[in-house]
């Protein structure tokens, strides 16, 4: 599948905080999808010496959750690391990976933030705005934002907040673990995005679509 490209990728830091602020504005934060019977999942990797960034990205049917496709995708990372321009570092390599892909998903799951990020646009909101695809951003840790630790339950979650604004959901995806940081990515509303979170899980923690692609994407490293 390919996508139109966005802008270009030889920018530097501060170009790339500028271009994030800019393109926040084309987020959609409301539900703009149809039935949805694909899922995609989306994970980037590091061998523990650092080297090239290893995407991957597996399709799944809804509800079902089989796999339907995977792509795997190894690629120098020309971006420095600096907190809050992930996408800048990894997207390359992901998106490439979904120009591989012969499955167009109806939405993505990202193995990262999507409005909860300080200025609003995480990887899951780039790679969403690029490919034109709702996309929805499932975090392991938060990056910005205060929060209640939510209910011990499955299911159980409290808003994510910085400042007045709500930025997402932190959710209890498995009772008694950690919770995850839901958020929009793009095309897609918060209440959608944690019903999709909560029914792509099979009993873990991580969503299947975004468990599936982390684990590929270390079995390489």
């Amino acid at each position: 599948m390919l996508a139109s490209p966005l802008h270009s990728w030889a920018l530097t830091p501060r170009e790339a905080i500028r271009l994030q602020a800019e393109l926040a504005s084309r987020v959609a934060a409301t539900d703009r999808l149809g039935t949805i019977r694909t899922l995609a999942g989306v994970d980037v990797a590091y061998g523990r010496r650092g080297g090239p960034a290893q995407a991957v990205v597996v399709v799944l049917s809804f509800p079902d959750l089989v796999l339907l496709e995977q792509v795997r995708v190894t690629r120098p990372a020309t971006f420095p690391y600096v907190p809050g321009l992930l996408s800048f570092r990894e997207a390359p390599a992901v998106l490439e990976a979904f120009e591989r892909l012969r499955i167009r998903p109806d939405l993505i799951l990202v193995d990262g933030q999507g409005v909860a990020h300080p200025r609003r646009f995480g990887i899951a909101s780039h790679l969403g705005l690029w490919l034109d695809l709702p996309a929805i951003g499932v975090a392991k840790s938060r990056l910005c934002g205060t929060f209640a630790e939510p209910g011990p339950e499955r299911g159980d979650w409290t808003p994510l907040r910085d400042g007045e604004d709500v930025i997402g959901v932190v959710l209890r995806s498995r009772r008694n673990t950690r919770p995850l940081f839901i958020s929009i990515g793009h095309r897609v509303s918060l209440a959608t995005a944690v019903g999709v979170v909560l029914a792509s899980g099979r009993g873990t923690r991580l969503p299947e679509p975004t468990r599936m692609a982390d684990r590929l994407s270390k079995q390489a490293h």
